[in-house]
């Protein structure tokens, strides 16, 4: 169900803030609504009819995992070291997804305001897998400081919010692919690449697996248990199972754009300038608006002599609408040519910047979101109170909110066997949306889903029917953070009755 608005649009930028953050919190990147100027209207019309065929079995396991960005990745591990039989695939020619091919490389934060390290397991085993100098961020010690100098540094380094300094380091991205790609062939995952999942398999309500493409044609892959990790829900929404598209107008976090990355720059000597001339930089944000139309400053990446960028932000396209994928990306590369000769010209420490990557991958932040036997809702933020079924604990949007407890039941869906969801597309409100989509909250909620997708497959039982304290033993025992105090009678499992 793509967003749709009919309503006139401006097509100037409209700066706007996101739940309580300063235009500084996102780099000063723009956002502005589109009105598909770029492209030609689509001829469309009509239908055809495709010839029924005998499919060839690519392979037959206990869990599939669809799609190896970093829920995919955490899952699939996960049910691997579970025991289970395991397979992933994947569309593009590495793992990571948008952290890695999507350039989506500042991983947010991983600790509470205390600086308590909540998102642990698979997130902490890759973490410290990485090479040390693929890896920038602050010392364990200052995890939690809200000492003014050290809030300040990290501050202009995408680590340290709201005056406290977090968790939330930048990784080399290369790096990553090959981290992940390591981790999954260590722990006996087979991996699929170039290939696409194109159809969900469904019988009697429940999936056995899918069929994908790739050069070899169409395949089938059966499986116990699938794990849908495409990011966009794509399985379970072809599946059947039922889905929310709701957004929160004025987001950033329904918005769309292509990463890219400047060498040859000084981000130590940009940071030092815009921090010292604060109304210099003001100025330099309004010309750069004037003569390119839409702008954004750059993020630090795991090195200080490449700049990153992740906007402008495109707002009222659709990522399940392949037209506006292809005007996100055709206003991006020509937004990062623009950027590129804009700093070099006017930006201290730029002026020997060249274009040295854009994104493989488009940056998208939401299409659906899973309808599921479980919810995680902005009402119950402040709560406190872990959840019954709880498989992981997040970080919360602000310090005024302790953390958010994260309910099994959030990955299993409402009417649908044999399938269970992690990632970007978990069941949640739009508020919730805008941190449970974030890379570490990705990797807690594959983690979650791989080790019950497994405890599922071993049993022998539907993933709704699995028992939640085996599952958090599971995930206990590989390194994931949970609630030391629960509900005294937790449930059992996540079954519930389907009206």
């Amino acid at each position: 169900m793509p967003v749709t608005d009919d309503r006139p649009v401006d097509d100037r930028p409209a700066l706007q803030t996101v739940q309580g953050h300063s235009e500084e919190r996102f780099l000063g990147s723009d956002i502005f609504r589109s009105n598909r100027h770029t492209l030609p209207p689509p001829r469309r019309g009509g239908t055809v009819r495709e010839e029924a065929r005998e499919i060839d079995v690519y392979h037959t396991c206990d869990v599939v995992v669809i799609g190896g960005g970093p829920a995919g990745c955490a899952a699939a591990w996960a049910a691997a070291k579970a025991g289970a039989d395991v397979t992933l695939v994947e569309r593009y020619n590495c793992l990571g997804g948008l952290s890695t091919g999507g350039l989506v490389m500042w991983i947010d934060r991983m600790t509470d305001w205390q600086g308590n390290h909540v998102i642990q397991g698979f997130a902490r085993h890759f973490i410290e897998r990485m090479p040390a100098d693929g890896v920038a961020g602050p010392p364990r010690e200052d995890w939690g400081s809200t000492d003014p100098v050290k809030a300040g540094y990290w501050g202009q380094r995408t680590t340290a919010f709201h005056g406290i300094v977090q968790w939330a380091p930048t990784l080399d991205p290369e790096r990553m692919k090959l981290n992940a790609q390591e981790m999954l062939l260590e722990a006996g995952v087979r991996l699929v690449f170039h290939a696409w999942a194109a159809r969900p398999m469904v019988e009697d309500g429940a999936a056995k697996g899918v069929i994908f493409e790739s050069k070899a044609g169409r395949q089938a892959l059966l499986a116990k248990v699938v794990v849908d990790t495409t990011g966009d829900g794509d399985v379970f929404a072809r599946a059947g199972a039922e889905f929310d598209t709701d957004i929160e107008e004025g987001d950033v976090h329904h918005s769309m754009n292509t990463g890219w990355v400047l060498g040859g720059v000084d981000m130590n000597r940009w940071i030092n300038w815009k921090t010292l001339y604060p109304e210099q930089l003001r100025d330099f944000m309004d010309r750069g608006r004037q003569e390119l139309g839409f702008f954004q400053t750059p993020y630090v990446s795991w090195r200080p002599d490449i700049g990153l960028w992740l906007g402008p932000r495109q707002s009222g396209l659709s990522a399940l609408d392949v037209d506006d994928m292809t005007e996100v990306e055709i206003r991006s590369h020509r937004l990062m040519e623009g950027h590129c000769q804009f700093f070099r010209k006017h930006a201290p420490g730029f002026e020997n910047a060249f274009s040295l990557q854009s994104a493989s991958q488009l940056g998208v932040r939401h299409t659906r979101r899973l309808a599921g036997v479980g919810r995680i809702e902005r009402k119950d933020w402040g709560n406190g109170t872990p959840v019954a079924d709880e498989v992981g604990v997040s970080p919360s949007i602000s310090p005024k909110f302790p953390v958010v407890s994260v309910p099994y039941g959030s990955l299993v869906p409402r009417g649908l066997d044999g399938l269970l969801a992690a990632g970007r597309h978990i069941s949640c409100d739009a508020n919730s949306h805008g941190f449970m989509r974030e890379i570490p909250q990705c990797w807690l909620t594959g983690h979650a889903a791989g080790a019950a997708a497994a405890v599922a497959a071993n049993r022998g039982v539907q993933p709704r029917a699995v028992d939640v304290q085996e599952v958090r033993q599971v995930l206990r025992s590989q390194g994931a953070h949970l609630s030391d105090e629960l509900p005294a009678s937790p449930p059992r499992t996540a079954q519930v009755t389907v009206a």
